[in-house]
């Protein structure tokens, strides 16, 4: 069942996008005439999540200003203008708002098509246990504007284990999880990747992976909104 709550990742300094966010956040840059958190809000909103907690940091005002005109969402703003905390600190800074029950974690340069329905209820759609995290994950042969060789490997229990050293690897992140919020009970209040979470999570067997079933577009840079772009134009034909 897919939780009620999520948050979005939105407070990041989008320098890959330059010069795109000179004037705007990441958050608001347009893909298909679309700003990429409202495909991101669109998605989960579908998928029956209600109130979304969003941290800010570059321009923040304006960003704010923006997520108040959605009505179909709770939007609650988790503030970063003093510091920015990363993807990981920025949970943590949060975590009052999160509550205990699991949470959808999502990034903001993510747009993918999904064939047969709702991903997000699909990587839902089994209960997750206790201290753990899933990750939606995209096929390395069905996306674009990634330009890393792969993230893990996933074995028959959708266990998860880091590329690391290996020159490949079949799947890669693609921007949205579901998480036990207790995962970062025990961080610092402090900036750091989340990927220090996942790599204990992987330690004890807790981090498990869920296919997209869609095509993933990455959209980091100006290039990739592009590619996304003609994608969708071809999509949409």
């Amino acid at each position: 069942m897919t939780p009620k709550r999520a948050m979005v990742l939105a407070a990041g300094l989008g320098t890959r996008m330059r010069p795109l966010t000179n004037d705007r956040p990441k958050a608001l840059v347009q893909v298909g005439g679309k700003a990429l958190i409202d495909h991101m809000l669109d998605r989960l909103a579908v998928a029956g999540v209600e109130r979304v907690v969003v941290n800010v940091h570059a321009f923040a005002d304006a960003l704010e200003a923006h997520l108040r005109l959605r009505t179909d969402l709770d939007i609650v703003i988790s503030d970063e203008r003093a510091r920015l905390m990363e993807t990981g600190g920025g949970v943590k800074q949060a975590r009052a708002l999160l509550g205990d029950a699991p949470i959808l974690l999502a990034n903001i340069d993510s747009v993918w098509e999904e064939p047969d329905g709702s991903a997000i209820a699909r990587l839902c759609a089994a209960p997750l246990p206790d201290g753990a995290a899933r990750l939606m994950l995209a096929d390395m042969t069905a996306c674009l504007g990634f330009d890393g060789a792969g993230d893990f490997f996933m074995d028959d229990a959708a266990r998860l284990r880091f590329r690391d050293d290996a020159p490949t690897a079949p799947w890669a992140y693609m921007g949205v999880q579901l998480i036990d919020p207790a995962i970062v009970d025990a961080e610092p209040l402090a900036p750091f990747s989340f990927t220090r979470v996942w790599r204990r999570l992987q330690h004890e067997g807790a981090l498990h992976g869920a296919p997209l079933g869609g095509f993933w577009m990455h959209v980091g840079d100006p290039e990739a909104r592009a590619l996304a772009e003609a994608r969708l134009g071809i999509a949409r034909s």
